[in-house]
């Protein structure tokens, strides 16, 4: 599915795998680490670097998936926690990389847009 980050009035949703973290100053721009390790330091130019400022500038970060795709989006989600970086991460029942994914995860992640 991917993963999204609003920050303040602004939101960025990207339906593709792969990336991330860009231009935080100006917007956003989460994608799922896929594959890769992630180091808070490294990862996203620095921008998880630190947890406090990164928490502070982004309102929400969303991840979701189906739970069958690759383990990447959950072990991400593991540790964004482990740093100390807040995210809210769903799982899709049974599904992989399709449309019911999508759509429940669409159904998870609008509503948290207006809070």
């Amino acid at each position: 599915m991917g993963n999204r980050i609003a920050r303040g009035n602004r939101w960025r949703h990207p339906l593709k795998m792969g990336g991330d973290v860009r231009r935080m100053d100006f917007n956003y721009y989460q994608d799922n680490n896929a594959g890769g390790t992630f180091d808070p330091q490294t990862s996203g130019n620095g921008a998880y670097a630190d947890a406090a400022a990164f928490n502070k500038k982004v309102k929400l970060l969303w991840l979701g998936v189906g739970t069958e795709e690759s383990p990447n989006t959950k072990n991400f989600h593991e540790a964004l926690d482990k740093h100390g970086i807040k995210n809210v991460y769903f799982e899709s029942p049974g599904t992989a990389h399709e449309w019911l994914t999508w759509r429940r995860c669409l159904n998870d992640f609008a509503p948290r847009l207006f809070r």
